[in-house]
């Protein structure tokens, strides 16, 4: 209550923010006139004036007035518009690393411009990053007119550019680019074999768009780099052919966890089908030979009980494409792991791809976190202000309009069943169109959104035009247009679009699409005009039609992506209106409601085709919505929390490869991991406290023969009097230092060096694989630990920290026997010695549904190296299949020429 008092009185902790910040505006405003005055040259030239000020002992904070007027004056001479006060207030927000919530139409992206700016002073490269590569490329075209005309590079990063690409953007002042290809790019660099092949350089400031979709939604699952692993894609079908046969008395579903289990009658059912079909040959299903069928069937369960078609998936080109859950867009390229995606392929006949084995792995918040200095902008944030604080250490600054919001936002209508719900729609969408305002319809699944167009055009005969993952080449266009009078537009979710629905039409879009390029002077003009007159009448119309109306079809989980839909009305002060249809078939209030609302109803007395708004209905939805926010911010705080340990020796390995790739020659690292695993060596045939006639000298000899290449005289040595432990270590490492010796005088010290540095950093990538595999077992059966109550997060940090000493130790030994191993027939040539990436990889970011890497079995580690064994390349299509000898040289990682299909080093390279 005295809260709410002293909120009235003094205004809110947001409030008190904003009014701080109209001094600083005002100083702005007042230079206006000053850089008005000069010429462009002189305005451009500020920038290096800025930069001198920096270099002698300014800071950003001392530039800001200054930097920010030139840059609204940049903005005006290029792009013809003005920052708005609560634009400069927005851009102090960005700059002091928080996030800036602005409604849609106030133009976040201007916004952006301000703090891009000043903080690529300092020529350490700012990020902007977006959600798709559109809007990447959208914006350094179009807000790069700003930097470019200040003197400033710019630079965007989209899919398809190369290394070489990728290496000039980011080299640029400014790089746009996607969260998504940013965090790749990250994880790749960290497989790199040389510094000068990296593409990025060092992480200094990130402005991220749609910072709540970017830094919430997506954040609940991690980025993955995999490579193909070599199992049969075989099983897939053969269990997805028995599906059919099992029936809901053979399994449980729990549609709020997303999980479905079979049951004992199911399990034995399951288990005589498999039987049946000679996939079980002996035991049952759960014996420890079947455990890789237990794992096909339930995931072939998931596929067919918990996936359907255009809701979480499409088929696409022969493909399984994702849906995202929040934006309604086609994530190609993105894959369920654990097999989840083969099973959708094997459900819908496609063909069958490969398991993956994960190769690296970040979650977006540590890749974020990465930045020193953070900041993000968005529409809707302040409901999640609490986990931006938590997890990213950002707070929320809500920002007031340019204009009053003037949106007219009604109740909730509910109903008892769907069909009353569409009916209403329907009736209200024909009463908007006949009276030319237009109309934005948001759905949640494409079959939704597909289902409505077709009852319009049915019934209404009315056209409405479908955004959704089918129609995503056309999305800018769609929505330019969804506010001409009369139009009727149906979206699947509304997140992160980047395009605003302008009353009568986008007038930029529409000259691009009209007015040819190679149109000019008075005819060109001419056209624009006419353009920009019929925008103008349209914009009339729907004006005096109330402006756009949003109808959203049922509520999302998230409150945000309600907001976000609603927003696009009422943008910069225009009218509009905004209203929910909700049916009890609803899926959020099917799962998450209660069961008595139906029941309710009706004695409310509520009959057919009739809405209710009642402040029951309203509160039992915000307490669904509410529990799915907690449900899916737990989800994201468990992951971080797995992460984090993984994230700990992330750093340390990708700092040690850093690290290697810097340094001139790895002499000294090598010599120390020699002498670490002699150390280790030693005690395990010699204990401490154990007799001579205890030790294992026999045992000693074997092993030094096997990593060390050196047949010594252990057992003659144990027989010596009064020898003990540390003499017979000295003696062993003076042996392997010899031979190292001769080596380097045998090959030559600096080819000696760089086979050095070339099979330390591939053994470390390969160990590291086969440690990020054994963190994504142990993570899949941890849960299980609380069932003998204990903790799974702390039994993970503890194996998972002795799964990284041991890959240490894996690690200095096979350096140790591979380098003691190695020989070279002939000189190889410089580029030979240079370790390449896998030649098959695939980027992806997982699904929310499954959370770990695919679950590849583990590789057998490295053949031991055969460094330049040359007989000369061949042409391939002169080779004979049976008939080795005309095989010529292969790489290892080509295709076998024996016709198998496997990859050379995996069939008749093994013996080679």
């Amino acid at each position: 209550m005295f809260g709410a008092i002293a909120r009235k009185v003094f205004g809110t902790a947001n409030d008190r923010y904003i009014k701080g910040l109209r001094k600083t505006v005002e100083a702005i405003n007042a230079l206006e006139p000053q850089l008005e005055a000069l010429s462009d040259e002189d305005l451009r030239a500020r920038t290096a004036w800025f930069r001198d000020r920096l270099a002698k002992g300014e800071t950003l904070d001392d530039l800001l007035e200054e930097a920010f007027a030139t840059v609204r004056e940049g903005a005006k001479r290029t792009l013809g518009q003005r920052h708005y006060d609560v634009q400069l207030m927005g851009g102090i927000v960005l700059h002091q690393g928080k996030i800036a919530e602005m409604k849609t139409g106030e133009g976040k992206t201007l916004v952006s411009t301000l703090a891009v700016y000043l903080n690529a002073l300092d020529g350490k490269g700012v990020h902007v990053v977006t959600v798709n590569d559109y809007l990447a490329q959208r914006d350094a075209a179009w807000m790069g007119q700003i930097h470019e005309f200040l003197g400033l590079t710019v630079g965007c990063i989209t899919h398809p550019l190369t290394d070489a690409e990728r290496r000039a953007a980011y080299a640029c002042d400014i790089t746009y680019g996607t969260n998504n290809e940013l965090g790749f790019d990250y994880l790749r660099d960290n497989m790199k074999f040389r510094l000068e092949d990296m593409v990025q350089r060092g992480f200094s400031f990130a402005i991220v768009d749609e910072v709540d979709s970017i830094l919430v939604d997506e954040a609940r699952t991690p980025l993955i780099i995999s490579g193909m692993s070599e199992d049969s894609t075989d099983l897939y079908g053969k269990v997805n052919a028995l599906m059919p046969k099992l029936t809901e008395e053979h399994y449980e579903k729990d549609e709020k966890q997303r999980s479905v289990t079979l049951t004992e009658e199911g399990t034995e059912f399951a288990e005589q089908l498999l039987k049946d079909e000679g996939l079980i040959e002996s035991g049952n299903l759960y014996d420890l030979g079947n455990v890789s069928l237990v794992h096909h069937l339930n995931q072939a369960l998931r596929a067919h009980v918990l996936f359907e078609r255009d809701v979480h998936y499409m088929v696409k080109d022969g493909k399984i494409v994702i849906i995202d859950e929040f934006t309604g867009r086609a994530m190609e390229g993105r894959r369920y792991s654990e097999g989840q995606h083969q099973a959708l392929e094997a459900k819908e006949g496609v063909k069958v791809q490969n398991e993956n084995q994960t190769l690296a792995s970040i979650t977006f918040q540590n890749y974020f976190r990465l930045y020193p200095k953070l900041a993000g902008m968005t529409g809707t944030a302040m409901t999640e202000a609490g986990e931006f604080a938590e997890i990213y250490g950002l707070e929320v600054v809500d920002l007031p309009t340019n204009k009053d919001m003037v949106r007219d936002d009604r109740d909730d209508q509910v109903y008892r069943t769907a069909k009353e719900k569409y009916d209403a729609i329907v009736d209200l969408i024909e009463d908007c169109h006949q009276r030319g305002q237009p109309v934005l319809v948001g759905t949640v699944s494409i079959e939704k959104s597909e289902y409505l167009a077709q009852i319009l055009r049915q019934t209404k005969k009315i056209k409405a035009n479908v955004l959704n993952a089918r129609h995503h080449e056309q999305e800018a266009f769609i929505i330019a247009e969804a506010g001409v009078p009369g139009a009727v537009t149906i979206a699947t979710n509304m997140a992160g679009r980047g395009t605003d629905i302008q009353l009568g039409g986008n007038l930029d879009m529409r000259i691009a699409q009209e007015v040819p390029a190679d149109l000019e002077g008075e005819a060109r003009d001419e056209r624009i005009k006419v353009i920009t007159n019929e925008v103008g009448e349209r914009k009339a119309q729907a004006l005096q039609a109330g402006g756009l109306f949003v109808i959203g079809t049922e509520r999302h989980e998230s409150r945000r992506i309600d907001n976000q839909l609603r927003g696009r009305a009422g943008r910069q002060g225009d009218p509009g209106a905004s209203q929910f249809f909700l049916s009890l078939e609803d899926d959020l209030m099917r799962i998450f409601g209660t069961n008595r609302m139906d029941g309710m109803l009706r004695r409310l007395g509520l009959e057919e085709g009739e809405a209710i708004v009642h402040p029951w209905i309203n509160k039992a939805l915000e307490k669904a919505q509410q529990k799915v926010e907690a449900r899916n911010f737990e989800i994201r705080k468990n992951l971080l929390r797995f992460d984090n340990v993984m994230n700990d020796q992330r750093k340390v390995i990708y700092e040690q490869r850093r690290e290697l790739m810097n340094a001139e020659d790895v002499r000294e690292t090598v010599a120390d991991m020699r002498r670490e695993v002699v150390e280790t060596m030693v005690p395990k045939y010699m204990p401490a406290k154990a007799l001579p006639d205890q030790w294992d000298m026999t045992g000693l000899h074997d092993e030094c023969l096997r990593v060390l290449g050196l047949d010594l005289p252990c057992e003659d040595w144990g027989q010596e009097e009064g020898i003990a432990e540390a003499e017979v270590e000295e003696r062993i490492l003076a042996a392997a230092d010899r031979q190292h010796a001769q080596k380097a005088a045998q090959f030559g010290a600096d080819t000696l060096r760089q086979i050095e540095k070339s099979l330390l950093l591939q053994i470390l990538d390969q160990t590291w694989k086969e440690h990020l595999l054994a963190l994504d077992h142990l993570r899949q059966g941890i849960s299980l630990r609380a069932y003998g109550q204990r903790d799974p997060l702390n039994e993970y940090k503890q194996e998972a920290f002795e799964l990284f000493q041991a890959m240490l130790v894996t690690l200095r030994e096979r350096v140790t026997q591979y380098l003691s191993h190695v020989q070279i027939r002939e000189a190889p040539p410089p580029d030979a010695l240079v370790p390449r990436a896998p030649s098959r990889m695939e980027a992806h970011h997982d699904a929310p549904e499954q959370q770990v890497g695919a679950g590849a079995p583990r590789g057998e580690g490295l053949a031991a190296p055969r460094l330049a064994e040359s007989t000369g390349r061949v042409d391939p299509e002169s080779r004979d299949p049976a008939d080795p000898s005309t095989w010529g040289k292969i790489g290892r990682n080509e295709a076998c020429p024996c016709g198998s299909g496997k990859k050379f080093k995996h069939c008749h390279g093994v013996a080679a």
